[in-house]
């Protein structure tokens, strides 16, 4: 029995952490999520050709020094990078590569302490972050186009940018200009620094950026227009977010320094940079994130409503429960106009696997594993005051009782005696009576309901003795009790020691069957491929 427990948790737990570790993220590519072209009603989509397909991420905010507050390369933090980097590669490999998108976009936030970092801290960030979504073979092997924007957590707000000019450089040698579009299908992309435009006017970064909406504003084009901003658009406090969101709804808060002049910190575009930013650009999407939750709001401009989504971040360590990322759908072709544009973008919203439910699910496994290690009895499960089914229903077989009718004359010869194992468990064991022998008075034997001599109900006293557990008091004298106590505490010590050993026992071995196969699914998507 405690090798079939041990075989039973085996499985259970290979199968756990088949699931945990590899199962759950195949789930929103093959279940739960889909391109929203394909599912659209859209009467004019013909050809697989006619969108292109675009995977949005936000806030990956790789964790370093500046996240925790333990010391730097300290375990408790290298512990916290792995698994995080971790989750986000897998889901990356798992979860949105499948889709095969023709774009990739980034909405920011790419390191945690970013502009605080040391050139050598911030070169070891970005080769992580390089790694855990293969930037270097998605253009070059798989001809995935990747676009980026810059987060508050990579160029910091306008208040640094006086002080620390570095941050900018640093920032486009690597991912290029902050301000820029792009054309994906038949729409333009408006990708702009969103951290500068409550800035001082005066500062170099605010004008460029402003200056930048001001030339897209000139240009006439009827092609219609999404806009990227890594923070959101103003919203009017207790806006209602959909049925998405997860968190409290966070209402406007701004920080300005000393002086007044400069962005410290910020959870929105100030209103009136907003309906600026509307206006001038006049797109019919907006696309943004910083918020760490997902969040659906339409804003009202004098070309029409305009829809933004704020996207959730795809960690599970960035204070979201359900990390997502957004596959859209972007027209393909060129419209009359850019009014009726509004159709050209689809988006669906992907969940990705509760990380943190996982691990309390394997927390609330190896509790159970241990209980029942612990306390499933030796010899089957005994219910209804111990009474052992499994040992009755073989001692039933054992008689017969399914055969014919010379078997049940048989079955009335024997008799069953209750038997206590030292666990404390009752047993029925069968013992045969020795057949009732009669006498006439001229001493002949006869069938039927025969008398039983005194010698023989003698011998069967003896024999019932002889069967009779010593560990079973039935009106015994007070001092055959007192012999038999110590006896049975001993028994008890005996069976504690048992199942602790057996405990330890099954433990080991369901830890050295399944810690390979949890080893082989947590580093097997880390190593490069």
């Amino acid at each position: 029995m405690t090798w079939n427990l041990t075989a039973m948790m085996c499985l259970i737990w290979a199968l756990t952490l088949l699931y945990g570790e590899m199962f759950a993220f195949w789930v929103p590519s093959v279940f739960t999520c889909s391109w929203p072209h394909l599912s659209s009603k859209i009467k004019r989509i013909e050809y697989p050709d006619d969108f292109v397909k675009v995977a949005v991420l936000a806030d990956p905010q790789l964790m370093d020094r500046t996240s925790l507050s333990v010391a730097p390369k300290s375990l408790a933090l290298e512990i916290a990078q792995f698994y995080t980097d971790v989750y986000m590669r897998r889901a990356f490999l798992a979860s949105v590569l499948p889709f095969e998108p023709d774009v990739i976009l980034f909405l920011g936030d790419y390191f945690d302490g970013g502009p605080y970092l040391s050139d050598e801290e911030w070169q070891e960030s970005l080769s992580r972050l390089r790694h855990i979504f293969d930037l270097d073979t998605l253009d070059s092997v798989k001809h995935i186009k990747v676009y980026h924007l810059p987060g508050n957590h990579d160029v910091g707000y306008s208040a640094l940018h006086s002080h620390m000019p570095q941050v900018f450089s640093r920032y486009e040698n690597v991912f290029g200009t902050r301000n820029y579009q792009f054309k994906v299908g038949g729409l333009d992309f408006i990708a702009i620094d969103a951290q500068t435009l409550d800035g001082h006017p005066q500062r170099d970064s605010t004008s460029a950026t402003w200056k930048f909406v001001k030339n897209v504003s000139m240009d006439s084009s009827s092609v219609p227009r999404v806009l990227l901003s890594h923070i959101p658009l103003y919203r009017s406090s207790d806006t209602s977010c959909g049925p998405y969101r997860s968190s409290n709804i966070i209402n406007q808060r701004v920080r300005r320094d000393d002086l007044g002049e400069d962005i410290l910190y910020q959870n929105y575009i100030s209103e009136e940079k907003t309906e600026s930013l509307l206006d001038s650009v006049r797109p019919v999407f907006v696309l943004s994130g910083h918020d760490h939750d997902q969040c659906t709001v339409t804003h009202t401009s004098k070309y029409g409503p305009v829809t933004e989504q704020t996207l959730g971040t795809i960690s599970w360590q960035q204070g979201n429960l359900y990390p997502s990322f957004m596959l859209l759908s972007a027209w393909n072709h060129s419209f009359p106009n850019a009014t009726i544009g509004k159709d050209a973008v689809l988006t669906h919203l992907c969940f990705l696997p509760l990380q943190t439910h996982i691990y309390i699910w394997y927390l609330c496994q190896f509790v159970l594993t241990l209980l029942l290690a612990l306390f499933w009895p030796t010899s089957g499960v005994s219910i209804l005051g111990h009474v052992d089914f499994t040992g009755y229903i073989r001692s039933v077989i054992s008689c017969n009782i399914f055969k014919g009718s010379k078997e049940k004359v048989d079955e009335e010869n024997c008799e069953y005696d209750m038997v206590w194992d030292a666990e404390g468990s009752m047993h029925l064991v069968k013992r045969m009576i020795k057949a009732a022998v009669s006498s006439n008075e001229n001493g002949a034997t006869e069938r039927g309901n025969a008398v039983m001599r005194s010698a023989a109900k003698k011998q069967l006293m003896q024999d019932t003795d002889v069967l009779m557990p010593s560990d079973v008091s039935v009106h015994v004298p007070t001092d055959t009790s007192t012999k038999i106590a110590p006896r049975i505490n001993k028994s008890k010590a005996n069976m504690a020691i048992r199942r602790i050993i057996r405990t330890i026992r099954v433990i080991t071995v369901v830890a050295a069957v399944n810690l390979p196969i949890y080893m082989i699914l947590l580093f097997k998507d880390w190593i490069d491929k």
